[in-house]
């Protein structure tokens, strides 16, 4: 039997890091390094680890920034008081937050307007969570996955709404809601999903080859909460195994042994130039024919934050130079299917298509 690897697409930058990404760069464009990034601006090594050699610096907080510096808020989103820190030292800003994570953060001021107390389901300590938290901390509880639910206490039950972090497993969320409202028969819902198309489109495209899977690779960083999400779907799905990796050194070779099919996919803050190192090494052990699995097509572009457009003509986001593809060899042209050489599968259905979710 031939190995082969299955490619999950939709993969890798999602919008958002698109957006966010572009931002720091033309950030340095436009003022000259140093450039100063709250947090990592996505959650991804090779991205921070590339800007940091340009003149970005990532600080914990606004308070490691010099007065009257520029910085830059990351896409996970910021609080109203990271906000007014910022201001109160004359600060120039930023703001790179994924449009998806500002809608949610819009929801939280909304609900809490009206009373509501708000289920945030999402993961204790990541910086979207704090960010949208910090929207409205006295309506705001966090639930931490299924187990967490027996825990909750609300002060009306029928005034109760559940929303998420964007980046979570949409099944474990859907637990989790189930488990919500077994409590509170009344939870409302959002007004729409608050998981982001680019979150739910990666974990359908996993899903449709991890049983087909004697291993699945998920390229992408540790702190990344959608790309370890990916893992789990696979083996939820019927992968044999799945593994998250940064660059191919991380691979352990006795992963392949006795391996026909590989499964490949990354995170949404993933460039597509760490997944072709991962092709060229699997090439290189014997998968050459590479197969994609096709099962949405993501066209969703941001514009960039309006404090760049100042500067920039109002250009749309771009995609980042440190995301520049791999020079291929004479004679070889990409072209819109796959550009390893293997066919495309398309599994698309009917609602294949979410760009605008």
């Amino acid at each position: 039997m031939t190995k082969r690897v299955l490619l999950a697409r939709p993969r890798g930058y999602c919008a958002g890091v698109d957006r966010a990404v572009a931002t720091v760069e033309k950030a340095l464009e436009a003022h000259g390094a140093p450039v100063y990034v709250r947090k990592q601006i996505v959650h991804n090594r090779h991205v921070v680890d590339t800007l940091e050699s340009r003149g970005v610096v990532f600080v914990d907080d606004t308070d490691e920034v010099p007065a009257g510096a520029i910085v830059v808020f990351s896409a996970h989103g910021v609080s109203p008081a990271v906000h007014e820190q910022a201001a109160a030292r004359g600060l120039r800003t930023i703001d790179a937050t994924c449009p998806l994570v500002t809608k949610v953060h819009q929801e939280v001021k909304r609900f809490a307007r009206d009373g509501y107390d708000i289920l945030l389901i999402g993961h204790q300590g990541h910086e979207e969570v704090e960010g949208t938290a910090g929207e409205a901390p006295q309506h705001v509880q966090l639930v931490d996955g299924p187990e967490a639910v027996d825990s909750v206490a609300v002060r009306d039950p029928s005034r109760v709404v559940w929303l998420s972090q964007t980046t979570l497993s949409v099944d474990e969320t859907l637990h989790t809601v189930a488990r919500l409202r077994q409590r509170f028969p009344e939870l409302a819902d959002p007004p729409s999903d608050d998981i982001c198309y680019a979150t739910q489109n990666r974990q359908v495209a996993v899903k449709a080859m991890a049983a087909e899977c004697d291993l699945v690779l998920v390229v992408g960083s540790r702190n990344s909460s959608n790309s370890v999400r990916l893992v789990e779907v696979a083996l939820d799905a019927g992968a044999r195994s799945a593994h998250l990796v940064d660059y191919p050194q991380e691979i352990d070779p006795r992963w392949l042994d006795g391996v026909q099919t590989v499964g490949l996919s990354s995170g949404a803050s993933v460039p597509e130039l760490l997944v072709q190192q991962i092709l060229d090494y699997l090439a290189g052990r014997g998968f050459a024919e590479v197969q994609e699995i096709v099962t949405a097509e993501e066209k969703l572009v941001f514009s960039l934050p309006r404090e760049l457009k100042r500067s920039f003509g109002g250009v749309s986001s771009a995609r980042p130079s440190l995301d520049a593809q791999p020079q291929q060899p004479d004679g070889e042209r990409e072209t819109g299917g796959n550009r390893h050489g293997g066919k495309s599968i398309d599994q698309r259905g009917a609602n294949g298509e979410r760009g605008g979710d």
